[in-house]
């Protein structure tokens, strides 16, 4: 399954930048223009890598940064920090709240890329929930089991990554072309009409 990388940045032209070289790469990308969406999105869904702005409506960057090394979901979240701030100064005020990386605009895509890789690379799984829960449906990622109201629901592969990739993001709803990069990955072709038979 294609790694999740939420960015949370207020310059949309920059959003689009990031997300179609992401996208390019295989990854999954999400993206929302405010700190507080951003916070809400991350309790609802803890992404593999988050890539954030410093200066943010709503809440800053590096406060949401900081809130984000509070909590046990997210203290070990890959944070990338993007800022205009190139002095010595405010790299090491980024870095010590808790920023794994600190990229200074503007920057190269391709740089950015790689620094995404290695962190990706790098990242212990501690961070990655065993157990998804939504509703009465509980999802064992390290034994692949599913119980629903504590009974046992048997899936195959496919309908248990379908499953997953659902749980990790809560009440969002998916088109069958987001499915289907989601759980099937952007190099494979499938037919849209495989996510309805794998839903039904």
């Amino acid at each position: 399954m294609p790694a999740r990388i939420l960015i949370i940045e207020d310059e949309e032209p920059l959003t689009l930048l990031l997300r179609y070289n992401l996208e390019s790469e295989g990854y999954f990308v999400e993206s929302v223009g405010r700190g507080d969406e951003g916070e809400t999105r991350l309790r609802e869904s803890v992404p593999d890598l988050v890539i954030l702005d410093w200066m943010l409506p709503g809440l800053s960057g590096i406060e949401l940064c900081r809130r984000l090394r509070t909590r046990p979901e997210t203290e070990r979240l890959p944070v990338i920090m993007l800022t205009a701030r190139g002095d010595e100064t405010e790299r090491v005020r980024g870095l010590a709240t808790g920023a794994d990386d600190y990229v200074v605009k503007p920057f190269s895509v391709p740089e950015l890329l790689a620094r995404v890789r290695a962190l990706l690379r790098r990242a212990k799984p501690e961070h990655v929930a065993t157990l998804l829960r939504a509703g009465d449906i509980e999802l064992d990622r390290e034994t692949h089991r599913v119980h629903r109201s504590g009974r046992e629901v048997h899936l195959g592969p496919t309908e248990f990554r379908l499953l997953e990739f659902l749980m990790q993001s809560p009440g969002r709803v998916f088109s069958r072309e987001q499915l289907l990069d989601g759980v099937w990955g952007q190099d494979v072709y499938i037919d849209e009409r495989t996510v309805d038979v794998h839903v039904g």
